[in-house]
């Protein structure tokens, strides 16, 4: 597995945005102010064509201008690290004019963002080889006060930290709005491990390598000419592969039919242990499936440890995840850490 270079003291952070853009409130003036905080702590920008860009269906842009500007980016060394400007709906049309093996065979440039991002964060290590950061996009990086988990995201990429702990709160209801963009996080809720399997039912000791992202995208990706999951699984089996999972628009069902989808795919083949964060149907039922059947009517059939509830995905805060290397995650009650080796 390939690890890109940290950002240094001075280097330059690239923008891309290969799915949605930041030309909408509040994700332009959050974009913005995070541009500002960034030259403030004395470091260069580029930023990608798409990045103000709305025209496209799902997407910044057409497929075409997306995937140009993610090649540029990935394999040209204009920036030291790439943070997506946002999630989005349709990146997976993107991945046709993505040139992977050019970035397989470029210097390895980090690129950080979540949800749709998925298509690449995952596909990175699957494909290239490479290590990514499933971490917030760049407005999140503008908000009034950074949240620990925002400071974490930035000290991953400028290689400060190697181990990430979980937060004790969690936001429920967001109150950044067109008029107030730059909100930082509503933190209300207590936030509850949930555990299964395992030997230990309220904990967990992990080691492996790490990947995963939104079950949303990834059931997308199964199958197609960009599934090089057993691959990825054969080469570092020896390791074993601990998953991480979240989900947005899919509901309880939505939930268990992609977990059905990808145990029945392989893809879980060598699992040693499954992180599944909050989802955003969280707490919501349908035809009496909850958010934990949902995850241990599947994946209860591994017989490995399963923690629910973590902080990943998309009600934040969020722990920075380097997907594609070896893990050992620690957990207890309602504490939990994943240090990277």
């Amino acid at each position: 597995m390939k690890i890109p270079g940290f950002l240094k003291d001075g280097g330059t952070i690239g923008f891309v945005a290969p799915s949605f853009g930041c030309n909408i409130e509040p994700y332009k003036s959050g974009f913005i102010s995070a541009q500002n905080k960034f030259k403030e702590m004395g470091y260069k920008l580029e930023i990608g064509s798409n990045c103000y860009e709305g025209c496209g269906i799902g997407i910044s842009n057409t497929p075409e201008k997306c995937g140009e500007e993610l090649n540029c980016f990935m394999t040209t060394k204009k920036a030291d690290v790439v943070i997506s400007c946002g999630g989005g709906e349709l990146m997976c049309e993107v991945l046709d004019y993505v040139n992977f093996d050019s970035i397989s065979r470029a210097e390895p440039v980090w690129y950080m963002g979540f949800s749709d991002n998925t298509n690449m964060t995952f596909l990175l290590p699957t494909i290239c080889d490479t290590a990514s950061i499933y971490a917030p996009c760049a407005p999140a990086f503008g908000m009034r006060t950074w949240h620990k988990s925002i400071q974490d995201a930035f000290d991953i990429i400028t290689g400060k930290i190697s181990e990430v702990h979980g937060y004790d709160m969690w936001e429920k209801e967001s109150l950044k709005t067109e008029e107030n963009p730059l909100e930082p996080y509503n933190i209300t809720e207590k936030k509850n491990l949930v555990y299964y399997n395992g030997n230990n039912s309220n904990g967990a000791d992990i080691s492996g390598r790490l990947i995963g992202g939104c079950l949303d995208c990834l059931g997308t990706l199964v199958g197609t000419k960009y599934d090089k999951v057993a691959e990825f699984n054969e080469k570092y089996k020896e390791d074993g592969i601990i998953w991480f999972l979240e989900a947005c628009d899919l509901n309880v069902m939505g939930i268990r039919r992609t977990l059905w989808q990808l145990a029945h795919a392989g893809w879980f083949e060598y699992v040693k242990g499954f992180l599944i964060g909050r989802p955003f149907c969280f707490g919501e039922e349908f035809l009496g499936l909850d958010q934990y059947r949902a995850v241990t009517g599947i994946l209860g059939d591994y017989n490995v440890p399963v923690i629910m509830d973590m902080d990943i995905g998309h009600l934040p805060p969020m722990m920075p995840l380097i997907t594609g290397v070896n893990v050992h995650v620690t957990a207890g009650g309602n504490e939990v850490s994943v240090k990277y080796n």
